[in-house]
């Protein structure tokens, strides 16, 4: 429960990156320590949240004071404080990065320009969207934030206005207004039915065939805004055409979001609506996703398409947790290990992106057969993606790592072997396509100039992002006994005798 005389945190997790997007719209010039300012400052609020959550449980906050279903409802629970970790750590990384790279890339170029200007107002309402959906207590509350999420993200991929980003950023935008109608029809259902969309009362009355069709609706919207496939068709070129802090910012944390909501429909609201056999489709469409999109990454002769595919691949492992959370002793091991994963994955996929976007700056493009140079030129930069290389692929003692073991422990306990050969193959295949980068900096390329100084706060801030994906290999005993507050699984997190 909530103590009334506790600060009120919620509100500040959603209000200060909303009051500073409106503070960097309207002085421009000094966006860039508006940005910097919030990214800095939203830690007190996180740290402060976790600390009601870790000491008093769950947290509710009614906004204006009133209460549910007629007031807007925020509420904390461990899976709500673990993502908010994730996003102020990803965000804090990215927002120090584009500080030096818009600040560099401006000089003399009026597109960067105009990208500098609009990136942070746009970015700080990404931010408080990405808050807002992680708080939010009510479905239509959940569907405006997420409404907010998706047009900010579709914004920051035209601010690359090439061709070919703005046809992304179209493609985006069509995608992510029919996953948001779908969603909200869902909720018209439920609203017709019950007469209210508070999830706590909701998770009570819910039953019948409304409340399948309406978590059908509200499930095919989100799995198209996560991109799962067969509906990653959008994913790629949006991620690989945007601008290095974007993409960063689209595959660690946006698709993340839906993927949230999901997590909260399926668990909690309707968890008593779940069939057996979508559960089974869920973790058969993500045994394809990684099985397709690495294959795919394989294939490509960009950087940032290679980098892309990955996360359509690495997305399939978050669907894993459908099916192999329906053996009850296994059930909260495969629920943390799929979001273990979300957040190594987070922290890794960011450090890729970041480093492609130094080598691009380095080489003028990103075409893998012509980056020898610039990656030899860039040693802190290949260190970094090498770390990084280390959690996506799942070795040890990195977060990937920890993330693949549990999710491999729960799929033996629970006698579904065919999961954990899936998993094999794919982190076989990663191997494969990251081993692709890492040797540039070794091999015969064609010579090429190597433009600028040496970007070292993005050199920086990428490595210092890379170590973090491999501490948490060591933090995931703490990480993860968050999880459990709040939730509604049981068992531990490693069975078969392990502690």
């Amino acid at each position: 429960m909530s103590d009334p005389s506790s600060p009120p945190f919620l509100i500040w997790l959603i209000a200060l990156p909303l009051i500073a997007a409106i503070g960097a719209f309207v002085f421009p010039r000094r966006a860039v320590w508006v940005g910097l300012g919030t990214a800095f400052l939203l830690w007190i609020p996180v740290v402060g949240l976790i600390g009601q959550v870790a000491r008093q449980g769950v947290q509710h906050h009614s906004v204006g004071g009133w209460q549910a279903p007629l007031g807007i409802t925020l509420r904390a629970d461990g899976l709500s404080v673990f993502l908010l970790l994730m996003v102020t750590l990803v965000g804090f990384a990215v927002s120090v990065y584009a500080s030096a790279y818009f600040r560099d890339d401006a000089q003399g170029n009026e597109s960067r320009t105009h990208a500098r200007k609009w990136f942070w107002p746009l970015w700080l309402f990404l931010w408080a969207a990405l808050n807002g959906v992680l708080v939010s207590g009510d479905l239509f509350n959940l569907y405006v934030t997420l409404e907010l999420l998706g047009l900010s993200a579709v914004a920051l991929v035209a601010l690359n206005d090439a061709s070919a980003s703005l046809g992304a950023a179209m493609r985006y935008l069509l995608v992510s207004l029919l996953g948001s109608l779908m969603f909200l029809l869902g909720v018209a259902l439920v609203y017709s039915a019950h007469g209210t969309l508070d999830l706590t009362g909701l998770s009570e009355v819910l039953s019948g065939p409304t409340a399948a069709m309406a978590l059908g609706l509200m499930t095919a919207g989100l799995v198209m805004k996560t991109a799962l496939f067969p509906l990653h068709f959008w994913l790629p070129p949006a991620h690989a055409n945007a601008y290095a802090p974007v993409s960063a910012l689209l595959s660690a944390l946006v698709v993340k979001a839906s993927f949230y909501l999901l997590l909260r429909l399926w668990f909690e609201v309707f968890a008593g609506s779940t069939a057996e056999a979508a559960r089974t489709l869920l973790g058969v469409l993500g045994s394809a996703a990684i099985l397709w999109g690495s294959y795919q990454a394989l294939r490509q002769v960009r950087l940032k398409m290679l980098v892309a595919y990955s996360t359509v691949a690495q997305i399939g492992y978050l669907f894993l947790l459908f099916p192999l959370s329906r053996e009850p002793s296994a059930s909260f091991g495969a629920w943390s290990g799929g979001l273990y994963f979300a957040f190594a994955h987070a922290c890794a996929k960011t450090v890729m992106f970041l480093s492609a976007g130094i080598l691009m700056r380095a080489a003028g493009h990103d075409r893998l057969a012509e980056l020898g140079d610039a990656a030899r030129a860039r040693p802190v930069t290949m260190c970094a993606f090498a770390l990084a290389a280390v959690s996506i692929v799942g070795l040890p003692p990195s977060g990937g790592f920890i993330a693949k073991w549990i999710l491999l422990n729960a799929a033996l306990a629970g006698g579904q072997w065919w999961w954990a050969l899936v998993m094999a193959t794919g982190t076989l295949l990663a191997a494969a396509y990251v081993v692709r980068v890492l040797r540039l900096p070794f091999g015969e390329t064609p010579r090429g100039s190597v433009a600028g100084r040496r970007p070292r706060l993005m050199e920086g801030t990428t490595l210092a992002l890379a170590f973090v994906t491999l501490g948490l290999g060591f933090t995931a005993p703490i990480l993860l006994e968050w999880l459990r507050v709040g939730s509604h699984l049981g068992g531990p997190v490693l069975t078969g005798g392990m502690p």
